[in-house]
């Protein structure tokens, strides 16, 4: 406890709640407060502030070598087709066009920007992938701008995902013409009401010729989505928060850890593609502004950069980059993410100290897997109990038998433990390796052994070709049927059709059987063999 003199603690507590009416919405996670029995922390649900989040970006471009400039190469602009000046050149300063120029901090008016190669392949599409990376999950809480020179790109998509890039869905979708692209009727996020606001979309209101100097910026729009409850000028933003708590997948939808953009197809100058001058089809990038939140399931006010990564400073005895679980010695209950009802300062959901009983086994860390443990005594040790999301071991560290650990995830993930589905007909059995990998049965292969290695065939399993196109040939004009057998011509029989019908002393208007190879005999006669024993004759 802290001793304060009455004057002093009246002071503080003024000041404290001076403070707490400047800040903004859930911002403060604990003010003092004056009781009867003195002053004492009370607990709100909290989150930090809202910032840009490019100076934590990192970015990748793919495929390799997307990137104009190695070789150098002219290039032309869509209002000077034939004025073909300008050059794109990696190893010269001035004229390269890097990665990193899509989140530097412009100065001087100066505009800087990445680019791609030209169309000079059509046509072949001109294809090219831009992935964002935080290492940390992320709350939208403004629209993303991205900003094109020399056009916006007529057709493309903008994933997310929230698992750090281990698996994508689509966010939005966006061309020139919708229907022909993505076979989507076009539509605007105004078009959206509030039980349907986390549709995917596919909008043509920012694809479409308008000249590349008139309008640069595609959006991701936020703002308005958030307007369907919390009005035009965001106003009512306690209507917003409750409709985050009430509806299915509403806070998800805003919520992500990576960010792709994939262009499928250039600006093109609102006319068709014009073959005979394709260096004016390329995309340059110049800016990506993505504002948004950590998120820290309401148990933190800050986001720090920590070894390189943003982390939530957590509070309510949290921890984890996510403030995602209880701190050790604070798990008399389960962990839960904080509310933000009732308003307007919601339900911190506070971890609360172990009992004595449970507090005795100081060593009983089960990463949120289980809030149960026991003391074994003859092995002088504490250990989980009902491990919990497919895990096991004395901590729960571990995945069950047919599950493998999920690389991405942290070791208090619910989904650190994926399944591995094993294919039942190609695998030894249902366990994996620690990357996936079943034991596949001879003849079987890839991660799940569902697919065959070359000389043999699938049919709920693996088994060796009986005939194929290069060693196993079908005889007489016979046909090789999926590999499992030879269509041999009336006259011919075998398993290869290597024999005659044809009985003794009978005239079968038929040329004589072709001479076959010893190789091929030695063939025959070791398949005959292999089909005999296992049956399939």
């Amino acid at each position: 406890s802290i001793y304060l003199p009455s004057l002093s603690a009246t002071v503080v507590l003024l000041l404290l709640h001076c403070l707490a009416s400047t800040l903004g919405q859930y911002e403060l996670c604990k003010s003092l407060v004056s009781t009867d029995e003195g002053s004492v922390w009370e607990h709100y649900a909290c989150q930090p502030k809202s910032m840009s989040m490019k100076d934590y970006m990192r970015i990748k471009v793919d495929p390799p070598g997307i990137t104009c400039g190695n070789p150098p190469e002219r290039f032309c602009t869509l209002e000077n087709p034939y004025l073909c000046s300008d050059e794109c050149d990696a190893s010269n300063p001035d004229l390269a066009h890097p990665p990193q120029l899509m989140q530097d901090r412009e100065r001087n008016g100066l505009i800087t920007y990445w680019q791609t190669v030209t169309w000079r392949r059509h046509p072949e599409p001109l294809l090219a992938n831009i992935t964002m990376a935080w290492n940390k999950s992320l709350e939208l809480t403004d629209d993303i701008h991205i900003t094109f020179e020399y056009g916006r790109p007529t057709i493309m998509v903008l994933d997310k995902s929230m698992d750090h890039g281990r698996s994508w869905q689509p966010y939005q979708f966006y061309a020139d013409d919708c229907m022909d692209a993505f076979n989507m009727p076009p539509k605007r996020v105004r078009d959206l009401s509030p039980a349907n606001i986390t549709r995917v979309i596919c909008t043509e209101q920012y694809s479409r010729w308008v000249g590349s100097k008139n309008d640069k910026n595609v959006k991701f729009e936020v703002r308005a989505r958030f307007a369907v409850f919390a009005g035009p000028r965001l106003q009512n933003m306690d209507n917003l928060y409750t409709r985050m708590e009430s509806m299915k997948g509403l806070r998800d939808f805003f919520t992500f850890t990576n960010l792709r953009l994939r262009l499928l197809r250039p600006a093109l100058g609102g006319t068709y593609v014009q073959r005979d001058n394709l260096l004016k089809y390329f995309y340059a990038i110049s800016n990506i502004e993505v504002t948004a939140r950590c998120k820290c399931n309401l148990h933190a006010s800050q986001c720090l950069v920590q070894d390189g990564n943003l982390q939530c400073q957590c509070e309510h005895n949290t921890t984890g980059q996510d403030c995602q679980r209880c701190k050790k010695g604070f798990k008399a209950k389960s962990w839960k993410a904080g509310s933000y009802l009732p308003a307007p300062n919601g339900t911190p959901n506070t971890c609360t100290k172990n009992s004595k009983s449970v507090s005795s086994f100081l060593d009983c860390e089960c990463y949120g897997h289980s809030n149960r443990c026991s003391y074994i005594d003859y092995l002088n040790i504490v250990t989980c109990v009902s491990c919990k999301h497919n895990t096991r071991g004395q901590n729960c560290q571990h995945c069950r038998l047919g599950y493998f650990r999920n690389a991405s995830a942290e070791l208090d993930d619910e989904s650190v433990c994926i399944e591995c589905n094993c294919n039942q007909m190609g695998s030894v059995h249902d366990r994996c390796n620690s990357t996936g990998f079943c034991q596949c049965k001879e003849g079987a292969t890839g991660a799940k052994c569902d697919d065959c290695v070359p000389g043999y065939y699938w049919k709920q399993g693996c088994y060796p070709n009986v005939c194929d196109e290069e060693m196993l040939l079908c005889q007489n004009g016979g046909t090789c049927y999926q590999n499992q057998k030879c269509i041999c011509p009336p006259e011919f029989k075998g398993v290869l059709c290597q024999h005659s019908r044809c009985e003794a002393g009978k005239d079968c208007n038929t040329a004589s059987s072709p001479h076959l190879s010893k190789a091929t005999l030695l063939l025959l006669n070791t398949l005959h063999t292999h089909i005999h024993l296992t049956g399939l004759l």
